[in-house]
């Protein structure tokens, strides 16, 4: 794995690439997304890349209707809401990100425990172009 300081720069670089990667504590094993420089658990220092396989369930979620501006750009307002939700992915961290492909304006039709994959969508263009994370069931 090329070295990379465990930041959120590093995160959405591996994002743009459709990956996942956290970082694993090398003395514990303990886990975390995004990626830390030091240990949550044991607070050491020396840390490795670990891409996660983007699958996991939902955990919980919320329905928003007001977008910060970069979101009511692409539409979603207070007639056209979006979802947020906590994901806990397979290897056991857990995740915030959108979830599409569930209808925002009718959250009590959304499950907690639904069974997600990972999403990266791909927003702007040019040197504004980034990819956000997203889950969809």
């Amino acid at each position: 794995m090329e070295e990379k300081p465990f930041n959120d720069t590093s995160y959405e670089q591996f994002l743009k690439e459709w990956r996942i990667m956290g970082s694993k504590c090398k003395k514990c094993g303990t886990l975390a997304l995004p990626p830390r420089p030091i240990c949550i658990s044991c607070f050491g220092t020396e840390m490795e890349w670990v891409q996660f396989s983007g699958t996991g369930r939902l955990s919980a979620f919320t329905s928003i209707v007001v977008a910060p501006p970069y979101m009511a750009k692409e539409g979603f307002n207070r007639n056209n809401p979006y979802v947020v939700g906590v994901i806990e992915l397979d290897e056991g961290v857990k995740a915030v990100a959108r979830i599409v492909g569930v209808d925002a304006k009718r959250p009590e039709e959304i499950k907690v425990g639904t069974p997600l994959k990972a999403e990266f969508l791909e927003r702007g263009e040019g040197p504004d172009k980034r990819t956000v994370l997203a889950f969809k069931p």
